[in-house]
């Protein structure tokens, strides 16, 4: 049985990467596995575009799991280095859904992109049969700007320093904690703040702050693979190895404290909301001090040096094939027997269990 998530490196080259449809000359950057965005020019201008499906949670509270998906499928083009400016949006909607919900999960999506300076330029909206919360959706986020501002993701150098902001596993701890609060064996206190964490996730305004300093070479929003899988994709597209010094990553004590509860590598597990970013060294203090004005958490890692791959306090590490969170969902959703075709994030598949088990590379 296929597991779930992204496809597979083989699959993409095989299957998506030999057909693309006519070759234009105006395209840039094209698909690649791993990279969040691709870039047309018009004009003496470039667009940077990315797509997302939609997923929205209603028991985070349709209004908060609104915002968290609008970013989401924003984050991808605001690495691009330019500012994300319209939204396509399509829905695909339960029939089951109200008017009303659907005007609470609008109005929050509006609210964050008009906030952001986002116009929404055209969509569809429909109910379908078959179709079911999360998944309602798919959108597409446009930033426009000069060619020469793009930020390319395989854009790291031998000698440049890598910057993480946030830290490993901050949005899967923060969505179970929101979702399971009493199903999981930590304390209250460390429960409520991480949960609180989901609301201040923004790699958009993150990479705002850095997209005009000179010397930033390479943005990555970390998604589903966590920090490790994050890393493995960009030293693989930059053609480099990426040196990286554990105790040197930003780490919150109740993350670990709950990764350590539901015995979830944090480092596998999804962080949609941390970066990591390739900076030259001379360019490293100002990223920092624009990073630490949003107050977000940064530090330097590691850096990237000649070779290839991802070397961990001096050992090689292998590219996640299985997001470390999506198991510990399932359990979680079993323990608590609140799982419904409707809501469920994704079908338990025993292959997709053992893989992730023989996969597991815990970092504490």
């Amino acid at each position: 049985m296929p597991r779930t998530g992204k496809i597979s490196k083989s699959v993409f080259d095989t299957v998506i990467a030999p057909r693309l449809g006519a070759d234009r000359e105006d395209v840039r950057l094209g698909p690649q596995h791993g990279v969040d965005f691709g870039v047309i020019e018009v004009g003496d201008q470039a667009v940077a575009l990315a797509t997302d499906p939609i997923s929205i949670l209603p028991d985070l509270g349709l209004e908060r799991a609104s915002r968290f998906a609008v970013r989401i499928v924003l984050a991808d083009v605001a690495v691009s280095g330019l500012d994300p400016s319209h939204l396509t949006i399509s829905f695909s909607l339960p029939p089951t859904m109200t008017d009303e919900t659907f005007a609470s999960i609008w109005t929050a999506i509006h609210e964050e992109c008009a906030a952001l300076g986002i116009e929404v330029i055209t969509g569809h909206t429909a109910r379908y049969a078959g179709c079911s919360l999360p998944w309602v959706g798919a959108a597409t986020a446009l930033a426009i700007g000069e060619t020469d501002a793009i930020l390319r993701p395989d854009g790291a150098r031998v000698g440049d320093n890598l910057i993480m902001t946030t830290g490993p596993a901050v949005e899967a701890t923060a969505v179970l904690a929101s979702l399971f609060p009493e199903a999981i064996d930590c304390a209250d206190s460390r429960l409520a703040r991480v949960a609180a964490m989901l609301d201040e996730l923004d790699v958009v305004r993150d990479a705002r702050a850095l997209s005009a300093i000179e010397g930033v070479r390479a943005m990555h929003d970390i998604t589903e693979g966590g920090l490790l899988g994050g890393l493995h994709e960009m030293a693989r597209g930059a053609g480099v190895q990426f040196d990286i010094d554990t105790d040197r990553v930003p780490s919150d004590d109740d993350v670990v404290a709950i990764c350590s509860c539901l015995d979830m590598d944090p480092w596998r597990a999804t962080s949609s909301g941390s970066m990591v970013v390739a900076v030259e060294p001379h360019a490293t203090a100002s990223v920092l001090a624009a990073l630490d004005d949003r107050e977000t958490r940064a530090a330097v890692i590691g850096t990237v040096e000649s070779g290839g791959g991802v070397v961990v306090d001096g050992d090689a590490t292998g590219r996640p094939t299985a997001d470390s969170s999506w198991p510990v969902y399932e359990a979680l959703l079993e323990a608590t027997d609140e799982s419904s075709p409707e809501w469920s994030i994704a079908s338990a598949s025993p292959t997709h269990k053992a893989e992730e088990d023989a996969n597991r590379y815990v970092i504490r």
